[in-house]
């Protein structure tokens, strides 16, 4: 299971995905979607296993958490990924 983090940048120009499944460990994104852009990347990338992603506030605290399970299904010769996004308030 994949642990996804949306964190306010301390310079306070956007947003950070934080995460061990990152090639680079965080990714940063601005803008006025920036937390929704985000959010959607690490579903993108969680969708052949299970994952946790967690939206911060600016003092650490969890403020949103959305949970993803991974499954799959055999169609014909193929394995087939489906995603079911849970949101948890």
């Amino acid at each position: 299971m994949h642990v996804y983090e949306v964190r306010p940048r301390k310079d306070k120009r956007g947003f950070d995905l934080i995460s061990d499944a990152l090639a680079f460990g965080r990714l940063w994104y601005a803008g006025q979607n920036a937390v929704n852009h985000a959010i959607g990347y690490a579903k993108h990338r969680s969708r052949s296993c299970d994952a946790v992603i967690r939206v911060c506030d600016a003092a650490g605290t969890v403020s949103d958490t959305q949970s993803t399970r991974a499954s799959s299904k055999n169609v014909g010769d193929q394995n087939v990924w489906t995603t079911g996004v849970t949101q948890a308030s």
